[in-house]
């Protein structure tokens, strides 16, 4: 039986059924490859259909949880309740002018890469980030010295309510891998990137650069959540790691990567507990030696697996 039955029969009043999937498996849907069930999967295609959803998800007080691609994000083994929405359908991207409009699920890589198709230079930091456009919104996402900050003009949201808001960059509060995106409840749906017109060969060899530094120096042969600490003033979460002498340290399936120390990796079919579980030892060996706290940059989210006799 479907739980949340009256959800599920609204929800199939707005969205073809192959849109709302029941007890969807979210291991599936995250770069870690962990994360047990969604009660309801909905996977959305227009705007006005996350708004409906959003106004159902309230009318019954049905738990409800944003999903991008599961790229900065570690769900429990319990999976999650309620409705899960995902805007993995939401993905196109566009030149207008000297901007890039971009759909909150697209990947923010594939933003930087039109932008290069379209001579477009301020994006090519994010040509390594793995996330969504809305994901990259919602954590300031940054690298090699660019963070979305500097160029986003403004985004498009569906808040609390349900209602479309446009809002500027200032409106976010973006500063280090934040904003108040999940403060307010707003569902991101579209960003706009200004940018300035530059030559195609300098920013592809930028970008080239950017790539390889990144492909050579992480663990992209194993799922994993990227980066996982924020970088603690003063030092750098990695070498406090390295330090540590934690680098292939793990529990069960999962194990500081020995390529990257800032990165843990699911090297043989780890669950969620077992990546917690290595990111408190991280966190708890690095305070004792050093008396550093390392903050997490990713999200857990989720309930724990029940435990049956």
């Amino acid at each position: 039986m479907v739980k949340y039955h009256h959800v599920y029969q609204e929800l199939l009043s707005i969205l073809p059924k192959e849109h709302v999937m029941v007890n969807e498996i979210l291991k599936n849907h995250t770069y870690t490859q962990l994360g047990g069930r969604a009660d309801l999967f909905v996977t959305p295609t227009t705007y006005e259909e996350v708004q409906q959803v959003v106004k159902i998800a309230n009318k019954a007080e049905v738990p409800f949880t944003l999903l991008g691609n599961g790229s900065n994000v570690i769900i429990k083994d319990g999976g999650i309740r309620g409705i899960v929405l995902s805007l993995k359908k939401l993905d196109s991207i566009k030149r207008e002018n000297n901007s890039i409009i971009a759909e909150s699920g697209a990947r923010i890589i594939d933003a930087s890469r039109e932008a290069l198709n379209e001579k477009l230079t301020g994006l090519e930091f994010a040509c390594g980030i793995p996330g969504t456009v809305g994901g990259a919104l919602f954590m300031n996402a940054g690298a090699y010295g660019g963070e979305i900050k500097d160029v986003l003009y403004h985004a498009i949201v569906v808040d609390r309510s349900g209602s479309l808001l446009t809002l500027s960059a200032e409106d976010l509060d973006l500063e280090y891998r934040t904003s108040n995106i999940a403060e307010k409840g707003y569902i991101v749906l579209e960003a706009r990137f200004d940018l300035e017109l530059g030559d195609y060969d300098t920013i592809k060899e930028k970008m080239d650069d950017l790539t390889y530094k990144r492909e050579s120096k992480q663990p992209l042969e194993y799922p994993s959540c990227g980066s996982v600490f924020k970088r603690p003033p003063g030092y750098f979460a990695g070498k406090l790691i390295q330090d540590s002498e934690l680098q292939g340290k793990g529990v069960g399936g999962a194990e500081v990567s020995t390529k990257h120390a800032g990165f843990i990796v699911n090297k043989s079919n780890a669950t969620a507990e077992e990546y917690i579980s290595v990111i408190e030892l991280v966190q708890k060996t690095v305070k004792d030696r050093f008396g550093v706290s390392l903050e997490r940059e990713v999200k857990i989210i989720g309930e724990d697996e029940e435990v049956t006799d």
